[in-house]
């Protein structure tokens, strides 16, 4: 393997091996704690502009899947291409044994052009990125590049179709407004006798006749998606209910009138403690996200649903009298913990309620 560099902007510079393509590329180093899941993570948009640094000591030693289709979407993998800027790991597996595998990771990065690193301490690069936050950096093979801020990007409008996309035929329409969702969810309402509408992040879906609106997952500052957010304050002066995940119940945050903020270094990880507000239940949640909602700022019948046990961060709102709710986490998991994907139901409940009583 030829010798490459990551370098960051506060100077520090590793030298390590190259896997996947020999090309140089820029973005945001971030970290997650996942020890497995790795082809959904790299394939969701929610990683769009970012280096990825897995702390799992070995990366590659089940290789990639084949992908398999399900009513149009992959089977497997949570888009259609890789998203992440570039991948950084201890040690890679060249050789790789699964039942399923049908490529190695380092051949899957190749084909999208994304560069790897392996070689690295990877435990000393997180605790300097716990100390200092997330930080720019890039990834250095022959000719070098500029530092990159995805943040300074409209990463949503990168990510999100162009088109409207139309799935299932069952008895609920739901919109879903996709700034970069995963797959999964759209597999999740698929499992639930729905009638899906796919409409890109721009779009005006309050035109549309639907009968519950869903806010999906996906990259960057939420306060970039300035057309959603005009939209979803028109939602909310209605009574559908209305489900955000992960950017989408940032969005739902700022419609409502309250801010964000971004975390020193994100949550990305599949065992993310959170606690539903005034009980003691608490659950482990799959995360990747790098913003929060400040509930400070929120109008008073707005409030906190879940918390995150870890750092006391906003997990989720609620609408304290219409069926209005959000996570930051992921019920849909893929990969992770399926531990509350029961909001889906209590999404779908919610619906069929505001049927029978208009």
């Amino acid at each position: 393997m030829p010798q490459v560099k990551l370098i960051l902007e506060d100077g520090t510079s590793i030298t390590g091996e190259s896997f996947g393509a020999f090309t140089s590329a820029a973005g945001e180093v971030v970290f997650s704690t996942a020890m497995t899941g790795y082809p959904e993570n790299l394939t969701d948009p929610s990683f769009a502009g970012q280096i990825l640094v897995l702390t799992t000591p070995m990366v590659g030693n089940y290789g990639v899947p084949g992908e398999e289709l399900y009513d149009s979407i992959s089977r497997i993998f949570e888009s259609d291409k890789i998203h992440i800027a570039g991948l950084v790991v201890n040690y890679y597996s060249e050789e790789h044994s699964h039942w399923n595998a049908a490529k190695s990771l380092g051949d899957w990065l190749k084909e999208y052009n994304i560069p790897g690193i392996c070689g690295v301490d990877t435990r000393m690069l997180t605790k300097k990125l716990r100390e200092k936050g997330a930080m720019l950096g890039k990834i250095v093979a022959g000719d070098d590049v500029p530092f990159h801020d995805p943040n300074l990007d409209n990463l949503v409008a990168q990510v999100s179709p162009a088109d409207i996309r139309h799935y299932g035929s069952g008895q609920h329409k739901i919109v879903l407004v996709d700034c970069g969702t995963k797959t999964n969810i759209i597999r999740c309402f698929l499992e639930r006798d729905v009638e899906l509408i796919r409409v890109p992040w721009d779009y005006d879906f309050t035109t549309l006749d639907y009968d519950g609106l869903f806010l999906s997952n996906g990259p960057g500052d939420p306060k970039m998606c300035e057309a959603t957010i005009r939209h979803l304050q028109k939602a909310l002066a209605q009574d559908k209910p209305i489900f955000g995940i992960c950017l989408g119940s940032q969005l739902m945050g700022l419609a409502a009138g309250g801010d964000t903020f971004k975390l020193k270094y994100g949550h990305r990880s599949h065992n993310q403690p959170v606690k539903l507000t005034g009980t003691q239940r608490c659950y482990i949640t799959s995360q990747n996200h790098g913003f929060a909602v400040d509930t400070e700022t929120l109008p008073a019948e707005w409030q906190m649903l879940f918390e995150n046990l870890n750092d006391g961060t906003c997990e989720g709102i609620k609408h304290t009298s219409k069926p209005f709710f959000s996570t930051q986490f992921h019920p849909e998991a893929a990969g992770g913990p399926e531990d509350t994907e029961f909001l889906f139901d209590d999404f779908l409940k919610a619906v069929v309620e505001y049927k029978q009583g208009r």
